[in-house]
């Protein structure tokens, strides 16, 4: 898949919401006491994370930004809609120590539509391997029951108000490929936890895709970063109308909304010398 655009949209949703504010909201709530200070850039592209799972762009946001308490990103929330930046219901899930934004129908729906795909698109990345490979059916099937708990735990999750949130516990799952799913990626990676979290993809060629779009509701000029992951180039064509679906999907989701404009959907390849995950 080479480089794409999408069709712009006239107009944002709603008035401007003040940029200062959305700066101020990031540090008191989620900088408040420690040693690191929110950065101005951070802040505004955090913002506009969370509009874009509000906006349906994609299902959920995992929140990197430092250690912070469900409690503290809630209020972190309710300032982004006292801001005038009034996200809708989301739901906050634990998970191990990770924090990750939903929305909650659209992450419902995204592990459905996982749990119904074949092949399944679950790229085996263990060390032991000599390549990447697509994860064979017994493999896959375990991972399907890890996504269909999480697909019922969430489906009883109790909507409390704009802001929900509860905590799963994850026995025996690899969260790399569950949080993966979460946050929309058309192929997740996995691996043996059995040989821990080393992998096979150091010097592979990766096709790298990266997804922006500009926010002027936030700011003039304001590119987000709505989507960024990997999958190796020798399963491109395998996967081929994963990744078209995926594409599609999103432009349709782009062209629903109006927060954002100008949507870039573009790809590179790049070999690396270790890939983290």
């Amino acid at each position: 898949m080479g480089p794409a655009a999408g069709p712009g949209v006239e107009g944002p949703a709603g008035s401007a919401v003040s940029a200062p504010a959305l700066v101020a909201a990031a540090r008191e709530e989620l900088g408040a006491g420690r040693r690191w200070r929110f950065p101005a850039g951070r802040a505004l592209q955090l913002a506009g994370e969370v509009l874009a799972v509000a906006a349906g762009l994609k299902p959920a946001l995992l929140y990197d930004c430092g250690a912070a308490r469900p409690a503290e990103l809630r209020r972190y929330l309710a300032r982004l809609r006292e801001a005038g930046l009034a996200p809708g219901r989301l739901h906050l899930l634990g998970m191990e120590g990770s924090a990750l934004l939903l929305q909650p129908g659209l992450a419902q729906r995204r592990l459905a539509a996982v749990l119904r795909a074949h092949p399944a698109p679950f790229v085996d990345v263990s060390a032991g391997r000599q390549r990447p490979a697509l994860c064979g059916p017994a493999e896959a099937e375990a991972i399907r029951g890890h996504l269909a708990a999480l697909l019922a735990h969430l489906g009883a999750a109790e909507a409390t108000g704009p802001v929900s949130s509860s905590e799963v516990v994850p026995a025996g799952w690899n969260l790399c490929t569950i949080v993966g799913v979460l946050l929309g990626y058309p192929a997740s990676y996995t691996f043996s936890m059995e040989e821990g979290a080393e992998n096979c993809l150091a010097l592979t060629p990766l096709r790298v895709f990266t997804v922006q779009a500009s926010c002027p509701r936030i700011k003039d000029g304001l590119r987000v970063q709505i989507y960024s992951f990997s999958i190796p180039e020798s399963l491109c064509v395998e996967l081929r109308e994963v990744l078209d679906a995926w594409c599609d999907e999103l432009k349709e989701a782009f062209g629903a909304q109006s927060d954002f404009v100008d949507l870039c959907i573009s790809s590179e390849v790049a070999s690396l010398p270790a890939v983290a995950l």
